[in-house]
């Protein structure tokens, strides 16, 4: 045979292969997520996330160092609230000695250059689960007023020196709020990045466990979008960024990469998404089984992620694919 294209060319060795990859993961690709709670000296297994744990505030200061020295330089951090500090109004979440509020200080005393991220909603602090203050008569999340604790809790991490904060709550509006809030008192130098296109999901079970933070009625899909819908992921979007968002986020990752493409296509901040619970639990249920390699898994997941238009990637795995990197 006589060809004028062979394709195999390119693909003929792992050096050839390199060489003309389109896509390439990178350490500071990744943003790992950190459970921190009470106490001191704790390292408690979470059983829905093999191998992923929730720390105590000197355990955390531990493990974010070792992050930075293998290359991670961000941390999306969540808090495990004592259920006795619960309530329908979120108040703890704006304490200026709480548990998050802490851990922002610890770390960057610790590791200054890290980057901080805070997670914004109030179902770890909410006595219902729910992202937001619960109308009790009704059962409806009621958005302005939840938009307003929300603006104290923004207000109170970024005093306490987070870089970014990080609102999962989809709350109508509060970009823009949190955008003037954080002009308005001097926190101008703190970036949003904003949970814009989080769907009404099945796969964050296992982070639920990890918080306690499951809905104690009803579901979350009168916020949350529904997964059926593409335009309303750009929209959403869209608003976030005329609002004053500096990152977008689409949460889950594996199951909405076409969303991943699209908010890329329409957006010029940087893109987020989040590689959720369900799908490391997925990955690492199979993988104990023996149904498919853990490690490869990883890494084509990831890369999936990144092809489909994600600048950064949330992700459970981010000290296994450095290391994978790296060896």
């Amino acid at each position: 045979m006589i060809l004028q294209h062979r394709n195999r060319i390119l693909r003929r060795n792992a050096a050839i292969r390199d060489m003309v990859a389109e896509t390439q993961l990178r350490s500071a690709d990744f943003i790992l997520p950190v459970f921190v709670t009470e106490g001191k000296d704790v390292v408690e297994a979470i059983s829905s996330m093999p191998g992923y744990f929730r720390r105590s505030l000197d355990k955390t200061v531990e493990e974010v160092k070792e992050l930075w020295s293998l290359g991670i330089k961000s941390v999306l951090l969540f808090v495990k609230c004592d259920d006795a500090l619960k309530d329908n109004t979120g108040k703890e979440s704006w304490n200026p000695n709480g548990l998050m509020q802490q851990a922002v200080k610890a770390i960057k005393d610790a590791v200054p250059e890290m980057i901080v991220m805070t997670d914004v909603a109030l179902d770890p602090y909410s006595e219902y689960g729910h992202d937001g203050i619960v109308d009790v008569k009704s059962g409806y999340i009621l958005n302005d007023e939840t938009v307003e604790a929300l603006i104290k809790m923004s207000l109170s991490h970024a005093a306490a020196g987070a870089d970014f904060i990080a609102p999962s709550d989809m709350m109508d509006g509060r970009i823009g709020m949190f955008r003037k809030a954080l002009e308005e008192s001097g926190h101008t130098h703190v970036g949003i990045m904003s949970y814009s296109a989080k769907y009404a999901s099945c796969f964050y079970g296992p982070f639920r466990d990890a918080l306690d933070s499951a809905p104690g009625f009803g579901d979350k899909k009168t916020y949350q979008m529904n997964y059926a819908n593409r335009i309303e992921a750009i929209n959403e979007t869209l608003k976030d960024v005329a609002e004053g968002a500096d990152i977008v986020m689409v949460k889950p990752a594996m199951a909405y990469l076409d969303i991943i493409r699209e908010v890329k296509n329409a957006v010029t901040v940087p893109v987020s998404a989040y590689h959720v619970s369900g799908e490391y639990a997925m990955i690492k249920a199979a993988a104990e089984r023996g149904w498919l390699d853990e490690e490869k898994a990883i890494l084509e997941s990831l890369t999936a992620i990144k092809r489909s238009g994600a600048d950064l990637i949330a992700t459970y795995f981010a000290k296994d694919a450095v290391r994978l990197l790296q060896s």
